[in-house]
């Protein structure tokens, strides 16, 4: 017989918008659950944000021993890298992440389920077992059979449930993911064998930090993005300064190029691609692998029965009201990626949290959707908030850009990591900041700053008269501040 609980609240989904969101909860005195059918930490600690970075990390640090050490004096002859401790290293980081939350569940008197959730009504949510749990748990091809034919261990009963299973990857058209030839970002960070040559389907933020990370390694990378440049929702200028970057780094990138077919061969895949405009200009681009990084979809499927829980969906992904996160459905929640874009683990949090919030008879911020900061951690790093110099013009407003380049910057120069520049958009009557783009050494830690600004409602002025230490990177936010008025002192 399956055991019955109650609860204020229980989380569906243990990743940064539901374990976030619980442990919030217990702060407030609710008493609180989550469910989780793998890994606590979700996608984001366990197979993408925090993995990934730890991989990059290594990235960076051998590609600068092999190629920058005689710069600096340094003598590293014969550098080489053993893959499987590449791999294992980022396995242990996202190992002890998983390892803390739990810890913090604890804390704060968060129960913990392990299993696959099933809402069979409002306010009732059972947990079946999941064969093998843990990593088979991520397998998205699972359906609502398979689940339903898993022991049920636990009914839960609870006034509000709360959705944040978080997103799976989108397939290419004919081309589904096999886990070997045709892969998704899972699998990329936790190949045994490094191949020779990969191909990328997608050139925003996952298919640039892959390509960083393999090219840097050693591994021919060729990137194939249907829109016309990479990084297609930064600001044109930084997508210009990544693609010459990346083709000095000698990653090959076939821009405004669109995937026709995918053919799994003996020795790796075969892909078709021609251009946007003539796809009768077909070529054959080969590799070992195909990883196919095109976009993500809401991870729902036999989270409940439409006809008993008639949730309302949107665009694959769970429809909501953003002043509350509250489905059609009284008492079912959805926050995070499952709700649609922005697809990022700290809006996913924040929702959580502001959700938790409001349930609890709090007064919360809402989050301001135009000022979410956007980083993609490649090399070198893009990071962004607010609108694009073409999102201005369109929206007819009026503005100054002020421009400050790394090259000009003391501490860059010092640190050897001169590529790259700071913009800012600011209103031309006012000087508010509109936006600000970055591309460069660390410039996804320097964004915070604009962030900031921008909820405080700051102006250019403001931040001219906020003194910066010197020498640090944070100077060229300054500086490309006082272009805005053209007075930096440095360019």
């Amino acid at each position: 017989m399956p055991e019955t609980h109650s609860f204020d609240i229980v989380f569906i989904g243990g990743g940064p918008a539901g374990y976030v969101g619980a442990i919030r909860a217990g702060q407030l005195g609710l008493k609180v659950a989550c469910v989780e059918r793998g890994q606590l930490g979700g996608v984001c600690s366990n197979w993408g944000c925090i993995p990934t970075k730890a991989l990059l990390a290594g990235a960076e640090l051998y590609d600068r021993l092999k190629h920058d050490a005689k710069e600096w004096g340094i003598e590293a002859d014969n550098i080489r890298h053993d893959w499987s401790k590449v791999i294992s290293r980022s396995r242990g980081v996202a190992e002890t992440g998983a390892k803390g939350i739990a810890g913090l569940f604890k804390k704060n008197k968060v129960s913990h389920f392990q299993g696959h959730a099933k809402i069979t009504a409002p306010g009732k949510v059972e947990v079946h077992t999941v064969p093998g749990g843990g990593e088979s748990s991520w397998d998205p091809t699972r359906n609502a059979a398979a689940a339903r034919s898993n022991q049920l261990e636990h009914t839960i009963n609870a006034k509000h449930i709360i959705i944040a299973t978080g997103a799976i990857a989108r397939s290419l058209p004919g081309a589904d993911f096999d886990g070997d030839k045709i892969i998704g970002a899972k699998e990329a960070m936790s190949l045994k064998t490094q191949p020779k040559e990969l191909v990328i389907v997608g050139g925003g933020a996952i298919g640039m930090e892959f390509a960083y990370f393999y090219n840097a390694f050693g591994t021919k990378v060729t990137v194939i993005e249907m829109m016309d440049r990479l990084l297609p929702i930064e600001d044109a200028d930084v997508s210009k300064a990544i693609e010459k970057s990346f083709a000095k780094q000698g990653i090959r990138a076939l821009t405004a190029h669109k995937t026709l077919a995918v053919k799994k061969t003996a020795t790796g895949v075969e892909l078709t691609v021609a251009p946007v405009a003539d796809e009768k200009k077909t070529q054959t681009i080969t590799g070992d692998k195909v990883l196919v990084a095109i976009g993500v979809t809401g991870r729902f499927e036999g989270l409940f029965d439409a006809k008993a829980v008639p949730i309302e969906t949107f665009k694959d992904h769970i429809k909501v009201d953003r002043k509350n996160y509250a489905t059609n459905v009284k008492g079912i929640y959805a926050v995070g990626d499952v709700n649609g874009p922005p697809w990022l683990a700290h809006v996913a949090s924040e929702e959580a949290v502001v959700c938790v919030e409001l349930i609890a008879g709090h007064h919360p911020t809402p989050i301001d959707y135009d000022s979410i900061p956007g980083c993609t951690y490649c090399h070198p790093q893009v990071a962004s908030i607010g609108f694009t110099e073409q999102a201005c013009k369109e929206k007819g407003l009026k503005y100054k850009v002020g421009s400050f380049p790394l090259l000009a910057s003391g501490k860059a120069r010092a640190m050897g990591s001169t590529e790259g520049f700071i913009k800012m958009i600011v209103g031309e009557k006012h000087g508010e900041i509109l936006g600000c783009h970055m591309i460069g050494e660390n410039v996804t830690e320097l964004i915070a700053e604009i962030g900031l600004a921008r909820r405080l409602e700051a102006t250019a002025e403001e931040i001219i008269a906020t003194m910066h230490a010197h020498p640090t990177l944070s100077e060229a936010v300054h500086e490309a501040t006082l272009g805005t008025q053209g007075r930096m002192l440095h360019f």
